[in-house]
């Protein structure tokens, strides 16, 4: 019976004394997938400039008519 308690406790310590192997895998990423990834946030920005740009010139008009 003290065997058994001794086997296990040796078990649950050594799960935890196990080295994980080394991972040699190298990373890659693809050119055309970045230089899309670009492109899209560009598009994104200029749509965000522009929707900016016409909330402000709305906001500016309303706002003249309102006081004259």
């Amino acid at each position: 019976m003290k065997n058994s308690g001794i086997n296990v406790k040796e078990k649950l310590i050594a799960r935890y004394l196990e080295k994980d192997p080394p991972l040699t895998q190298s990373k890659s990423s693809n050119i055309n997938v970045l230089l899309n990834r670009i492109a899209i946030n560009k598009k994104n920005e200029n749509r965000k400039k522009i929707y900016f740009s016409a909330a402000a010139s709305t906001g500016l008009i309303l706002f003249g008519l309102i006081i004259f």
